[in-house]
């Protein structure tokens, strides 16, 4: 598993100010570029055979309307889908619904991928993490992503806990969603503490 900060490297992070219904909300975007074909990525997002090997066994009728389960995770309802283009969810977990949209578009035999996260911003954990905690999450499983369609082997979290670099990742990657956050136009003071407490709680340390 080498090379894995390269990966989260090459990822750009932002972060989004937006309203819902006059409550404010806050959209979390990563965006990278995969070294495949738009129809192969596709297939690794849509797969149900393949989800397992970089994000988790995810259950349920993947089309438009249909309603998917991820083992020990959050379910949802799929509202957009263009095949080979992007989709559209819900993701309903602990009583919350946030909404996810994901894009992709070719490039020169390589393939871009836009991820966009959409909650609101509010209660206990957001003051807590901000986006850094959905941000982060969604780094991991898009290293994990960018690792498969690269070497057709997955990350065991166990081994990747273990490596030296798994500390370096994690820190950079909370770090970078902390100055996103501020950015975006939330305190700073209060951003860069939820990344460091998102930063503890990925390693364990809370």
């Amino acid at each position: 598993m080498k090379d894995l900060l390269t990966l989260a490297e090459a990822v750009t992070r932002r972060v989004e100010k937006r309203d819902i219904s006059g409550r404010t909300a806050c959209a979390t975007i990563l965006e990278s570029v995969y070294d495949t074909e738009i129809n192969d990525l596709w297939d690794a997002l849509t797969n149900k055979q393949r989800l397992p090997k970089w994000f988790a066994p995810v259950e349920g009728d993947f089309k438009l309307g249909g309603r998917f389960q991820i083992k020990g995770n959050a379910g949802g309802e799929i509202t957009h889908c263009e095949n080979e283009k992007r989709f559209d969810l819900t993701w309903e977990f602990g009583g919350d619904t946030s909404w996810v949209k994901v894009e992709l578009l070719s490039e020169s035999g390589k393939t871009h991928l836009y991820m966009e996260h959409l909650a609101h911003a509010e209660g206990k954990h957001f003051e807590t993490y901000g986006p850094a905690a959905t941000g982060v999450g969604w780094d991991l499983a898009l290293m994990g992503l960018g690792y498969y369609v690269r070497t057709a082997q997955s990350i065991d979290d166990t081994a990747f806990m273990a490596l030296p670099e798994a500390k370096n990742i994690i820190s950079f990657c909370s770090k970078d969603w902390g100055e996103a956050t501020t950015k975006a136009g939330f305190d700073r003071q209060e951003s860069i503490a939820a990344a460091r407490n998102t930063e503890k709680f990925y390693l364990g340390e809370e």
